[in-house]
């Protein structure tokens, strides 16, 4: 093997804290991945990674080693797509938002398969926070305010919300004519992934965003939670009208508060700030944004 693959086992390794994940993520064999390093730190005299039962980290000399392989790599790709007209290819590690990969990502993926029949596609549902390097994921998809400063998002979409109820409880509680009637209601409350805290109702006044904090019996963490605890009649929900258009069609929900309509809901792909994008992540964002520039 060459140095450039030297220091990419290297890389992996240290993004991975572990010899096994790295050589699972390569394709190749374990004892080959130890080789490689040993040969890479007689070479370098220098140690570069130390190593527990249990994880392995960066020296402090594998550490600046690191962030001057990642610009060697990226710079070495970006050097050969430029002089060679070859198809993206390899393994592609993705993590999705569950209803929007469902709803949009899942249906379309055929064609970007037919596209781009060399890229390996390995799909991960959440709506957690992923730590991108560490568990080897190269892009996540998600909806809401981007939170994660150590990410870049490109915004790939806005998705219309709505605030609703079902036909129960508003038969109980009353249907509000205006915010101030919610000091009498409850919510279904949505907890945040990235603050471990109840999410407010926003509510759009004159052109200024309102948050409001409501009571509420029940709390979830999944998006199929929220809307199904709304149709179960446990209080209000702020959703994307295209996730319970049909509950609404059906009479399961009711919009209330269209004249303070919540702000449009954020679509965004992450991925890490320092890393130069590989021409396979590349193409998939650049997909995505299309894709979701045509939903809404």
């Amino acid at each position: 093997m060459d140095r450039f693959q030297e220091m990419q086992v290297f890389v992996r390794i240290a993004e991975r804290h572990s010899f096994s994940a790295a050589a699972d993520d390569l394709q190749i064999p374990r004892a080959t991945v130890t080789n490689l390093v040993k040969r890479l730190e007689q070479r370098l005299g220098a140690r570069l990674l130390e190593r527990t039962t249990r994880t392995v980290r960066l020296t402090h000399d594998g550490e600046a080693y690191y962030h001057r392989c990642l610009r060697l790599l990226a710079d070495l790709e970006e050097a050969e797509g430029s002089f060679r007209d070859t198809a993206p290819k390899g393994l592609l590690r993705v993590n999705l938002q569950g209803t929007l990969a469902r709803n949009f990502v899942v249906p379309a993926l055929p064609l970007f398969l037919a596209q781009y029949p060399q890229i390996e596609l390995q799909m991960g549902e959440d709506d957690r926070l992923v730590d991108l390097v560490r568990e080897g994921v190269d892009c996540v998809l998600r909806a809401g305010t981007l939170q994660d400063s150590l990410m870049v998002g490109r915004r790939v979409g806005l998705m219309e919300q709505v605030t609703c109820a079902s036909p129960a409880y508003l038969a109980r509680f009353g249907e509000p004519a205006d915010l101030a009637a919610l000091a009498t209601h409850q919510a279904v409350n949505y907890i945040s992934s990235a603050t471990g805290k109840a999410v407010p109702l926003e509510f759009m006044v004159n052109g200024q965003l309102v948050p409001v904090y409501l009571q509420g019996l029940v709390s979830v963490t999944g998006a199929d939670l929220y809307a199904g605890s709304a149709v179960a009649g446990l209080g209000l929900v702020q959703v994307p009208r295209y996730r319970i258009r049909q509950e609404l069609e059906d009479g399961q929900l009711k919009e209330i508060l269209p004249a303070f309509a919540p702000p449009p809901m954020p679509v965004s792909v992450l991925y890490p700030q320092n890393r130069q994008l590989s021409s396979r992540v590349r193409v998939f964002v650049q997909w995505m944004a299309q894709l979701f520039e045509d939903a809404f």
